[in-house]
């Protein structure tokens, strides 16, 4: 349990994975065009989904026999709404590509997975912590954390593409790094180096270093401190599971701190995994065995802007706002009102 964030009003959604097996969620990752929330713990082989479609954030049922992943680490859904999962803490270290489908509806699971034995010497990964998928140019970029590095294999089969980084503290060396995200629209990779306490931002093309930022670029000068999970929103703002300081941090693409979420001081429930959704407009954390949903535009501004094709999934108060503005045009159409533009009125209404 976590009393400040269950009071705080700026969560939308919240669940909690129970079991014997279940020491901490691990990683979540949304596929918003199918409404969906993905999780996994720690010590566990479940991954879980819940429903952004259903107000009580229901659980959908996973078919846990057909995937077989052993202690999965971190996961992502790619544009085939595959579920892509690490297996850090299983002897085979395996980056496993699963049926989204398949997991919420029974049938066979897995697509295919890059193992240590199957995969070549120079691409070995040894306790991967985090992935994340490259669209542009279908890659899946993974952080191979006990051998101090970025991997980069194809979507497509699983090839090796690059490695980047060894262990050290200087520019491009990493020490036990976890979360990675890609930035695609700056074609960027940008990964939590976990232990050196900073965040390195590295080519999307190759892996060569491009810079690093490590503390709020103010005059009080706050450190980052063990930062953990990472995610990029719909402005390029890199979010930040900061594991030690208890808080979710965001900068801007260039590294400058923009804000903080306080996910309430619990040193037994650190945030640890974040993520972003696209379609609604919504960030997703764990703590402890808990996900946490932060409601659009709650935190950060404009995580929502509203469009006619995205209507479905705007949150009720911009749906009322919309449903306003069409009564009165509607209603006074000889008024000065209807002389405004809909970006307008859109703008008096959210505002009061």
């Amino acid at each position: 349990m976590n009393d400040r964030l269950d009071r705080d009003g700026r969560i939308k959604y919240r669940a909690e994975l129970s079991g014997s097996n279940v020491r901490s969620i691990a990683g979540v990752a949304f596929d918003g065009e199918r409404g969906l929330v993905f999780a996994v713990a720690h010590s566990s082989s479940h991954v879980s989904a819940f429903s952004l479609d259903s107000e009580s954030f229901a659980r959908v049922s996973c078919n846990v026999e057909a995937m077989a992943v052993c202690q999965p680490t971190a996961i992502a859904v790619d544009w085939l709404h595959r579920v892509v999962v690490t297996e850090g803490d299983s002897s085979e270290h395996r980056v496993a590509v699963l049926s989204s489908s398949s997991l919420v509806h029974g049938a066979r699971s897995r697509v295919w997975a890059i193992t240590a034995r199957a995969a070549a010497q120079s691409s070995l990964c040894n306790s991967p912590q985090g992935v994340a998928v490259d669209a542009n140019n279908h890659r899946i970029v993974v952080a191979d954390t006990d051998h101090h590095r970025v991997v980069a294999f194809s979507a497509v089969d699983g090839s090796f593409v690059f490695a980047s980084g060894t262990e050290g503290t200087a520019a491009g060396e990493f020490n036990f790094p976890h979360g990675v995200a890609i930035d695609h629209a700056r074609d960027r990779i940008i990964v939590a180096d976990t232990h050196n306490h900073r965040m390195q931002v590295l080519s999307l093309i190759d892996g060569s270093f491009l810079f690093e930022f490590s503390k709020r670029r103010d005059a009080r000068s706050h450190r980052m401190h063990t930062p953990v999970g990472v995610c990029i929103d719909n402005r390029g703002r890199v979010i930040v599971a900061s594991c030690a300081t208890m808080e979710l941090q965001a900068f801007t693409p260039e590294g400058y701190h923009v804000s903080s979420f306080d996910c309430g001081g619990n040193c037994d429930s650190p945030p640890w995994a974040v993520a972003f959704d696209e379609q609604r407009g919504l960030i997703a954390f764990s703590a402890g065995n808990r996900i946490y949903v932060i409601g659009a535009n709650q935190w950060l501004d404009s995580t929502f802007v509203w469009s006619l094709d995205r209507h479905r999934y705007a949150p009720s108060e911009i749906k009322q706002v919309v449903l306003t503005m069409t009564l009165i045009r509607s209603l006074v159409c000889e008024s000065p009102l209807s002389l405004l533009p809909n970006e307008l009125l859109f703008e008096i209404f959210a505002r009061y």
